[in-house]
């Protein structure tokens, strides 16, 4: 389509919306029906000034739809030269030699080529969208034969550029005289448009402000593709699409590090270079500046600067090689914000874990919830802020989270980071302990949370929060509070053995126990210590010297039912390390004591207990017995403990009921026990216990010659496995599935 097909495509819009036939604008306009059809067809450039006019009076024109009418009309009257003579103004710059890590981006802006429209690329200060988005208008100029142009806004800028200085630009580029530009910015950008109407032409916006400097500057139709690159989303543009620039992945950055100082060097050093290149964030431009001060000190090892970033008070001042500064990225953005945004984004440097929720955010800045989230969503919009992948959470890039707490440090008094920072700790700290508690099985009200599911879904979302408080908590000497949490965990952390790292939750109760002079508290987390170490970290030789402590700690303070959790314990792990009879001496010893224990359901666990010694002994009929009882118990005990810690309880004490009958060749009674403790697993949310019990209940379906069964139980163990990339037990699956006889 050309300037004549333009007008004319304009002529017939506005006709037809005005609910006019040719015959009837004629007669209205004065300009001829056969005139009128040689301009809709194309058949004529354009209208002369005066028709031009009497045509937009006729179909009731004003404002700024007569303004580009005749704009319009104007240029298709104007026989301007082709737009590949214009001058160089706005020409794309030179594109990076090499873009690595960003095919898939790049392949999904040429599919958008098609459709053309407007395309925001956003991300992190330093991600590399200008790179991308030159590659890409690179890779593309073939598909946009009347011309590719770039003007850089400059939106970082305190006074960036004006749209009609772009407008200006971009019409020179497109062969306007500059005599032929009108002054204002609304005619600028009517001419604009009517000189890419019909065009296949491609525009850069580059480092955009927001969406009032690049409305004007947006062309109109598909023909034309507009590529923006800005930190904020830009979320206001009418039919804009998004491409959301990530950090580069880890090899990626490594391979951009080996392209600037050479792969030899990398290939030399690759644990250093993978360290470095995550150091830097993978983020490009922290990369390439790690990557010029090496280049630029040929004798510094990858290692020697891979330790100097290690530091995270002087990481983002070792990224700076010559005028490139990560910190002064970051800073432009930061400038930017309104004075409220700028206090919670310093604020969230109290946060002590890797992503927040907005309860979180509003105690760390004294905000309320949404008030706050105003904020946080400010801040996601220019890229300092990113949304988690649960929707409701947030979270910093790492060397924006340095750089918010050195913004904290420089422009907040000590004391009141202190508080700030006490402030998040006690919340964190206090709802953790509090969500714990709600776990025992003897805890039967809930107060802080609606519900016990309530309370794990806190302590799952803000798990890295509460676990890095009470790192802080323990540095700082707050032993009371350590104590206190680690305690708490005890039951929560039965069944979720993988999901913390539970032997540092309570060697830190350890720690506090021992500096308070609490023995009682010393032996009981020793015991909870030690039970992390051989369940969760398959220590057992550590589980073992863990438990003697706590045996002699208990016994020092009299306290018999931590004798009892001991002796229990230490039969748990002799029984695993081979030594079944002294495991028994154990058990028997810690099922005499656990009538010490005030809360029947620990008499219960230690029950199971000697029911699972007894059963690895040979002695299934003994072993049945026992947990048959346990089950028994725990019916006629339900209404004194909880549902979730009865379902806990049922589900391990089915599980031993069919190794049981496993042992005693009652195969399909036994496929039964392990399909009941599966389900309760799955009901209870714990896919490793459930993938288990699966792995069981196959095994015994198979023996039992229902093999349809055993194929789906190993079938979903194998799901859960892979989803929770549990190798060994996949391959386990699998060599138990290739033993299912053929139907």
């Amino acid at each position: 389509m050309d300037e004549a097909s333009a007008f004319g495509n304009l002529l017939l819009t506005h006709r037809r919306a005005a609910g006019m036939t040719q015959a009837d604008l004629a007669e209205i306009s004065g300009v001829s029906v056969r005139a009128l059809r040689d301009l809709e067809r194309g058949r004529a450039r354009a209208a002369q000034r005066r028709s031009a006019e009497a045509l937009a009076d006729a179909m009731g024109l004003s404002g700024g739809d007569r303004e580009f009418f005749l704009v319009t009309a104007k240029e298709g009257r104007r026989r301007t030269p082709r737009t590949e003579q214009a001058t160089v103004v706005c020409a794309l710059p030179p594109a990076v030699a090499r873009l690595l890590g960003r095919e898939r981006e790049l392949r999904t802006l040429a599919d958008e080529v098609a459709t053309g429209g407007v395309i925001s690329i956003v991300g992190h200060p330093g991600v590399g969208k200008t790179a991308l988005a030159v590659a890409a208008a690179h890779q593309l100029r073939r598909d946009f034969p009347d011309g590719c142009f770039a003007v850089d806004l400059r939106g970082m800028d305190d006074q960036p550029v004006t749209p009609r200085a772009a407008l200006e630009q971009l019409l020179r580029a497109l062969g306007v005289p500059a005599h032929q530009i009108p002054a204002g910015e609304a005619e600028q950008s009517a001419l604009f448009r009517s000189r890419v109407t019909g065009r296949r032409v491609l525009i850069l916006l580059d480092n955009a402000a927001d969406e009032a400097q690049v409305r004007p500057l947006l062309a109109s139709g598909p023909e034309a593709m507009t590529l923006i690159t800005c930190r904020r989303a830009l979320a206001g543009l009418e039919a804009a699409r998004w491409v959301w620039l990530d950090p580069l992945a880890g090899q990626a950055a490594v391979d951009l590090l080996a392209s600037i100082v050479g792969a030899d060097r990398v290939a030399a050093e690759p644990d250093a270079a993978a360290e470095l290149a995550s150091l830097c964030g993978n983020l490009p431009l922290a990369v390439r500046i790690a990557g010029n001060r090496l280049a630029t000190r040929p004798h510094w090892s990858i290692a020697y600067l891979a330790a100097q970033l290690r530091n995270e008070r002087t990481r983002l001042s070792a990224l700076s090689a010559g005028d490139l500064q990560v910190r002064s990225a970051f800073e432009m953005s930061y400038r930017r914000l309104s004075p409220a945004a700028r206090l919670v984004f310093r604020r969230l440097a109290a946060v002590p874990g890797r992503d927040l929720g907005a309860g979180l955010a509003a105690v760390a800045t004294t905000m309320t919830e949404p008030d706050v989230l105003i904020y946080l969503n400010e801040l996601v919009d220019v890229s300092l802020l990113q949304t988690a992948v649960v929707p409701g959470r947030f979270q910093f890039h790492d060397l924006i989270r340095l750089f918010a707490r050195e913004r904290w440090e420089a422009e907040e008094k000590p004391d009141e980071r202190a508080r700030l920072s006490t402030a998040v700790q006690d919340h964190l700290i206090g709802t953790a302990t509090a969500a714990g508690l709600l776990f025992y099985p003897e805890t039967l009200e809930t107060r802080r949370f609606g519900s016990r599911d309530e309370a794990a879904e806190w302590l799952a979302s803000e798990g890295d929060n509460w676990l890095a408080a009470q790192r802080e908590a323990a540095r700082l000497g707050r032993h009371r509070e350590v104590l206190d949490l680690a305690k708490a965990m005890h039951w929560y952390s039965d069944g979720r053995t993988q999901e913390r790292p539970w032997d540092e939750v309570f060697a830190h109760g350890v720690a506090a126990a021992r500096a308070l002079g609490s023995r009682a508290d010393e032996a009981k987390l020793l015991n909870f210590l030690a039970w992390a170490q051989y369940i969760c970290l398959g220590d057992l030789e550590g589980g073992l010297a863990t438990l003697r402590q706590a045996l002699a700690v208990a016994i020092e303070a009299g306290d018999r039912a931590e004798q009892a959790w001991a002796n229990g314990y230490l039969g748990a792990v002799l029984m695993r390390l081979g030594r079944p009879e002294e495991a028994l001496e154990r058990a028997r010893r810690s099922f005499a004591l656990s009538v010490e224990i005030s809360f029947w359901m620990g008499q219960a666990s230690i029950r199971n207990l000697l029911g699972i010694i007894l059963g690895r002994l040979g002695r299934h009929e003994e072993a049945l017995s026992v947990h048959l009882a346990v089950l028994s118990d725990a019916e006629a005990h339900r209404d004194r403990a909880n549902a979730e810690a009865r379902r806990l309880l049922a589900s391990y004490t089915q599980l031993q009921i069919g190794r049981a009958r496993s042992g005693l060749g009652e195969w399909r009674q036994a496929a039964n026990a392990f399909r009941d403790a599966r389900i309760w697993f799955h009901e209870a949310g714990f896919g490793l216990e459930e993938a288990d019990a699966a792995v069981h209940e196959g095994i015994a379906w198979r023996e039992a010659g229902t093999y349809g069964e055993a194929r789906d139980c190993f079938r979903l163990a194998l799901a859960i496995y892979t989803r929770l990339t549990a190798q060994p037990q996949r391959e386990r699956v699998l060599d138990e599935l290739a033993l299912v006889p053929d139907d």
